[in-house]
Parts: C-alpha cells; structure tokens; sequence
C-alpha cells in the first residue's frame, strides 16, 4: 500500500489536470461558436421556422405529400415535426454539422492562430476535444430547439389529434408524441456523425468553405447513391439511412432492425471521422515556418478524378448484397395498410365497423419496365376488391395505385380519384376531412 499509493497519485493528478485543459478549451469554443453571428441566426431560424411553417399550412389547402406523413399536417399536429424532421434529415442537419464544425480548426489556420493557443498549457489533443465537444454540444442545442419548437408548434397550431401510422392504424396522442420526441432523439446519433465528417473536412483541407460545404456535397451524395440499386450492404452504411431509422419506429408492427443498424453505423462514421481528422492534425508541424503552397489545376484535377472513381466503385456497390425493394415485402406491407385504411375511411363516413374487419382482398405489386425490384417510382400495386352482393357471384373492383418505394423500404402510393374520390372528403359533423385512401405511406423492413 505504501508503495502504490504515490504513483496513483500523480497519475490522478495528472487525469484531473488533462481533464481540467479540455473543459477550459470547450469553454473559450463555446464562447466563440455561441457568440457567432451565424450560429445565433441558425437559433434563430430553427426557433421561428417550424412556427413560420405551420402557419403557411395553416392558411393554405394543399400539403407537402411527397414527405411521410405531409398529408396529414392538417389532420395531427404530430405530422407536422416529422414532416420537419424527415427534410432535415436529408439536408438540415449536413448544413448544421458544415455551419458549426466546418470552420472550427480551419479558422486557426485563416487568422494564424495556432501558435499563440498551442502555447497556453493545451496540447493538441486538448484542443481537438475542446473544440469537437463545443461543436457537438452546439449542433445538439441546435437540433433540440427545433425538435421543441416543431413539436410546440404543430400542437400550437394544428392541434394533439391522433396520427395516422404506416400501417394506417390511428396512433394516439400520448404514445405519437413519445414517438416524435424518440425519433428527434434517436436522429442526433447521425447528426454527431456529420459533425465528425465536418471536423474531418477541416483538418485535412484546412478551408472553412471546403468545411462547410463538404457534409452538403455527402449529404447529396448519399441522396443519389440512395435512388440507385436494390443491395442491402451499402445502403445500409449510408448516413442517408440512419436518418431515416425512426420510420421503423411508426410502422405497424414496429420494427427495430433498420433503428439498430443506424446507431451502429453512426457510431462507426464518427469514429472513422475522428481518427482520420486527429491522424491528419497530429502530424502537423506548428513550429516551423508555413512554406507557401500554390495549388494547381493539378491537384484539383486529382481530387475531381478521385472523387469520380469513389462514386464509381459505390455505384457498382449499390447492388451488393441481399435485395432490399421486393414485390413481396412492398405488397406484404401494402395489403394490410389498405384494409386498415378502408376501415378508417368508413368509420370517418360515420358507418358502423366492427373491430378486426377485413376486406375480401387479393393484393399483387410489380415494378414496370420489367425490373424485379428496387427503389423507384415506378411500382404499382393492384388491389381487387371483392364486394358481396345479391347472387352467387361477388362484384370484383380493381383498384391501382402508382407507388413510389425508397431503397430505405418506405413508400408513397398515389390512388386513382375516379375509385377512392378525392384528397378530401366531407364528414357528418365535421364538414372536410383527409381522405385515407389517397396517398397511402408505408414502410417495412430491408433488413
């Protein structure tokens, strides 16, 4: 004990201190980013903008359809946050993690700052955790005021009726907001993956605008990857899907392989982010004079022809693995959405229904232009309606809806007005109501 007991206690020392420089280098970035006029209209406009949003709904007919759950914006106030959520998973929260982190080892280099901060008892190492800790902590302030602000917003506005599920079952308030707010939640694993990617960006260019753009131009790289292929591997990797994890969260039944894949994923891009942005900062030499560097048409050609040989090999990939969009998972999901949908139109009609009804269905989906399967929106999905009538023989009714499926297993179909009748429907007692049947959502599992 008398012989352990003086080396545990530097090395304890020496923890609290190294611990100590990190909080203090998190508290001068915090300072920085929060005194940044761009980070405070970014408050701004994620505070204001779900508020400003809802009420152009508000005063306005039409919704935003093509995103999961738009048609509903003016049915539940709950579609309303992930309506928000499902556009900033594409490409709001790249521009946060760019506006954020893309600047913030860049910015030493532009004002030559390096060797006055490596020189106030910090390290590197002290410094590249004090600022991604400021940075992260900043890109979740900013995503937890929206999620706030559209929840707020859409109840505010709209209202806590029930929302419609994927599988077209209603989903009460209390569990559709604990859904919403895990789905917010769920989402700030890929976002801290951005921020990674964006702090990479920093340290290996050494350019704030290459910082902040360069998790945009992923972002919509993964956004095309995503429309091509039917493989499981690479679209599975994609920080594309991991956004889109939470739908699995709102189908029915729930489904939590794509929820799982996602945060592993997640955690794997931030670590692979990380090393490669510490790998590239650590080698560098502070001490010596810069020497001046003049890029070429060269160099930008290399990395231009590199970029294209990547995008390349992830093409090819885009069909390695199991197949993802099948017609026998797209009409699994789509059959008995339709019943539960069906049944919510008539009760909606005022008409009596008893619980666990089914339609006498036969449901069959294909993809055109010969392709087995895939994302697309190019489905189509044919449902045959049998309907008793008087005599032997039951009246058969077709009905065809154009649908719309993402790599993801998550789908849009549109129905025919002439079979199902209109986006809106009038209602005893109520006056207009969304009509079920006209855009149909849905999602089943890739995995």
């Amino acid at each position: 004990m008398a012989v352990s007991a003086p080396t545990a206690a530097p090395a304890l020392a020496a923890s609290s201190s190294s611990s100590a420089r990190v909080r203090s280098a998190f508290r001068v970035e915090w300072r920085k980013l929060t005194s940044q006029l761009g980070t405070r209209v970014l408050l701004l406009l994620c505070a204001l903008g779900p508020f400003a949003f809802a009420a152009v709904l508000k005063l306005q007919s039409s919704t935003p359809s093509d995103t999961l759950f738009g048609v509903w914006v003016h049915s539940s106030g709950f579609a309303l946050p992930l309506v928000i959520l499902s556009f900033a998973g594409q490409w709001g929260f790249p521009a946060i993690a760019g506006i954020v982190a893309g600047d913030i080892l860049s910015s030493e280099d532009r004002y030559g700052t390096w060797k006055t901060v490596l020189t106030r008892s910090r390290t590197r190492a002290d410094l590249f955790a004090g600022k991604l800790l400021a940075a992260s902590a900043v890109a979740v302030a900013v995503v937890a005021v929206t999620a706030v602000a559209s929840i707020v917003a859409g109840l505010v506005v709209i209202g806590d009726q029930s929302l419609v599920g994927f599988g077209g079952k209603l989903i009460p308030p209390g569990r559709s907001l604990f859904l919403v707010a895990v789905s917010w939640s769920i989402s700030l694993l890929p976002l801290l993956a951005f921020v990674a990617l964006a702090v990479l960006f920093s340290a290996v260019t050494r350019n704030g605008i290459l910082g902040v753009l360069g998790p945009l131009l992923v972002a919509l790289a993964m956004q095309l990857l995503a429309l091509i292929g039917n493989g499981t591997w690479l679209h599975t990797l994609l920080l594309a899907s991991a956004f889109g994890a939470w739908h699995g969260l709102f189908a029915q039944p729930a489904f939590a392989a794509g929820l799982i894949a996602g945060c592993l994923v997640s955690v794997a891009w931030v670590l692979a982010c990380l090393a490669g942005g510490w790998a590239a900062f650590a080698r560098r030499d502070f001490a010596g004079v810069p020497a001046a560097r003049r890029a070429g048409w060269r160099t930008s050609a290399r990395v231009a022809l590199g970029a294209l040989a990547v995008l390349a090999v992830l093409t090819v990939a885009t069909n390695w693995g199991a197949a993802a969009v099948t017609p026998q998972r797209l009409r699994d999901s789509f059959a008995p959405t339709f019943n539960h949908l069906t049944l919510l139109q008539q009760r909606l009609l005022g008409r009596r229904v008893a619980s666990g009804a089914r339609l006498n269905q036969l449901t069959a989906c294909a993809r055109r232009g010969g392709a087995s399967g895939g994302p697309g929106d190019d489905w189509v999905c044919n449902v045959d309606v049998l309907i008793a009538q008087s005599g032997p023989t039951p009246l058969e009714q077709t009905v065809s809806y154009d649908v719309s499926v993402q790599s993801n297993g998550c789908y849009k179909a549109d129905s025919p007005p002439s079979f199902v009748g209109s986006q809106l429907m009038r209602v005893p007692g109520e006056g207009s109501v969304v009509n079920p049947l006209f855009t149909i959502y849905g999602c089943f599992n890739t995995l």
